[in-house]
């Protein structure tokens, strides 16, 4: 009796439910697994990922190939010899609207462009084309979307057939076959013919719309993520629903989002700015209060409802108004800061003290002779290790 597995999926790819006999069982990763006479369950395979669904009700986790076999690795052991198998259309589904649409746009880009594909993988929520591509701009991408989409907006029909490794010569395959023997093609509308041997609708009407959403440089060739159908649908409201809210917000349509947020974002850089400087002006203010009224050469407080860059400003403000040493702390929920600063009249050497501190405050940091800073996560130690700075700093100025 031959135990390779008949791929009803070839026969029909919109069958749900089938009957089978088991061939054999194996363990599979710690998991049991049958192979059967004929399975509607497709195999990881060409970047598509395997079907899920249930043997007499138990979950498929899992679809290998191993060398004609079919493996429907199981969530638990079927004990009986005779199975009917279901599996999940809607991820089938999915997986033929994005299989088929990687097609065309795979055919697109060589059209367009003489881009090879290099590689193809369906994921959860995208997939992604990896092109030998140099460079890219926006204009390209809009060219590739319009003719993938005018492919499918045609509904054309998509034919799979077998024919021998010695004739397929006779095929204009977009790739050469990586596969010997008897090579499955499948010819979407006469506009691409690639050896494959995933699942795709009949037409092309159903694989919806194709939309490419972002494109990076990877190996000097560039990778583009894109989705079909559902997918597409999907992307298309998250997006609509976001940018909707926006131009609430903004109280501008839809096509004036992004002006009025480039708008946003000059005013705010504008303001960042002149809060710089306002900030620098008070510091300075706050640091000539600070040395008025210091009795000590050593300055050290502990701060709570600052920025860290606040309090770096008034540090260096004090030291430039005198001959001090500044120990500042600043405390937050889960970590502390520590700035520690020094007029440079004095000789000192605040990188010294980062030995000193970070070990208390489980911290790291870093920085000149004159201004060190210091981040930790250990915070109960925060005024511990500031008497430790300061007892160090007394015996290097008394020295």
């Amino acid at each position: 009796m031959s135990d390779e597995t008949i791929r009803l999926y070839f026969e029909d790819q919109y069958r749900v439910e089938f009957e089978a006999k088991v061939l054999d069982r194996v363990i599979y990763e710690g998991k049991p697994a049958l192979i059967l006479d004929q399975t509607c369950f497709y195999p990881e395979s060409g970047g598509q990922p395997f079907d899920k669904g249930t043997i007499n009700g138990i979950q498929v986790i899992n679809v290998i190939e191993e060398k004609g076999k079919i493996l429907h690795v199981l969530e638990e052991n079927v004990e009986s010899e005779n199975i009917r198998g279901e599996i999940d259309w809607d991820r089938r589904f999915d997986h033929m609207q994005q299989h088929a649409g990687q097609h065309i746009l795979s055919q697109s880009f060589y059209k367009l462009y003489r881009a090879k594909t290099l590689s193809f993988h369906l994921g959860q929520d995208f997939s992604t084309l990896e092109m030998d591509m140099r460079n890219t701009i926006d204009g390209n991408v809009e060219k590739v979307e319009k003719l993938a989409n005018e492919i499918v907006f045609k509904n054309g029909e998509i034919k799979s057939f077998f024919i021998p490794e010695e004739k397929i010569m006779d095929v204009p395959l977009r790739k050469p076959p990586q596969k010997k023997g008897l090579i499955r093609v499948v010819n979407i509308s006469d506009f691409d013919y690639s050896a494959c041997g995933g699942t795709h609708p009949s037409r092309t009407g159903e694989i919806g719309l194709i939309k490419i959403l972002k494109w990076e440089r990877l190996r000097n060739n560039i990778r583009f993520e894109f989705v079909c159908g559902e997918r597409a649908l999907h992307d298309y409201t998250i997006k609509n629903s976001v940018i909707r809210q926006i131009a609430v917000r903004l109280t501008v349509g839809a096509c004036e989002v992004v002006p009025s947020l480039e708008k946003l974002f000059a005013d705010l850089k504008d303001q960042k700015r002149n809060n710089k400087k306002m900030q620098g002006r008070i510091s300075q203010l706050e640091a000539l209060e600070i040395v008025k009224n210091a009795k000590e050469r050593i300055i050290k407080n502990i701060f709570t409802e600052r920025m860290l860059e606040e309090v770096r400003f008034l540090a260096l403000n004090i030291i430039k108004k005198g001959d001090y040493v500044v120990l500042y702390g600043l405390r937050l929920k889960n970590s502390v800061h520590v700035v520690m600063a020094s007029s440079e009249a004095l000789g000192v050497d605040m990188r010294e003290l980062i030995p000193v501190v970070s070990p208390l405050i489980k911290g790291k940091g870093g920085g000149q002779p004159s201004i060190v800073q210091i981040a930790g996560e250990e915070v109960k130690n925060l005024e511990l290790a500031l008497d430790k700075a300061e007892k160090h700093i007394n015996t290097l100025l008394t020295s």
